[in-house]
């Protein structure tokens, strides 16, 4: 019978400073953004020296994608989590909800530019974009299921839904509303009402 060998203390203390830098570069890069975030900044957060930073990520580009995969990961398992009885509307209003507690509790990166190094860096990635066609693919078969049950509009690409799905994880919205003093729940609530109400009286 075999048994699977325990990391060593030296393997769990590498792995335990691994995931301070990840957590440190996600709220680095969804409080500045990939741009502004610098290499010096992450080490000083996690109280290490760069030299140290860069035996776990050679480059800036390692940094961001690695955060950036956590998060992906974070939302395949939260769809994974879904009750797959919900209605289509519920599963994809649970998922924007989702989205928008994660950016307000300032544990979402900003997306980068399309310029950004570390686009490529993403697009090397392949966790990173096993998860994203994973979560496009499921998302856009709920909308369309959405759209064939009239419960979206079924003249919009759904192409261009999953875009506007995929744009709340950066809305700017949520800050101008809590600048002004909005509670995260009402936000919330007010972000997931116009992306799916629209703005129309009804």
């Amino acid at each position: 019978m075999s048994t699977v060998a325990r990391p060593s203390f030296k393997e769990q203390m590498l792995a335990a400073r691994e995931e301070a830098i990840i957590q440190s570069v996600n709220r680095l890069l969804a409080e500045k953004g990939f741009d502004a975030m610098t290499v010096d900044e992450v080490a000083a957060a996690v109280g290490i020296a760069k030299a140290s930073l860069y035996k776990h990520f050679p480059s800036k580009e390692d940094l961001a994608a690695a955060a950036m995969v956590r998060v992906m990961r974070r939302a395949q398992q939260f769809l994974h989590g879904i009750d797959p009885a919900l209605p289509v509307l519920e599963k994809l209003k649970a998922v924007v909800r989702w989205t928008l507690q994660v950016q307000l509790a300032g544990q979402m990166p900003a997306l980068p530019s399309q310029n950004s190094s570390l686009r490529a860096a993403l697009r090397a990635s392949r966790g990173y974009g096993d998860a994203l066609v994973e979560i496009s693919d499921t998302l856009r078969a709920w909308i369309e299921a959405g759209q064939r049950e009239g419960v979206l509009n079924a003249s919009l690409p759904p192409l261009a839904v999953l875009y506007t799905l995929y744009a709340r994880a950066c809305d700017p919205v949520v800050e101008f509303l809590r600048a002004g003093g909005q509670p995260d729940a009402e936000i919330v609530e007010l972000v997931v009402s116009t992306c799916f109400d629209g703005l129309s009286a009804r």
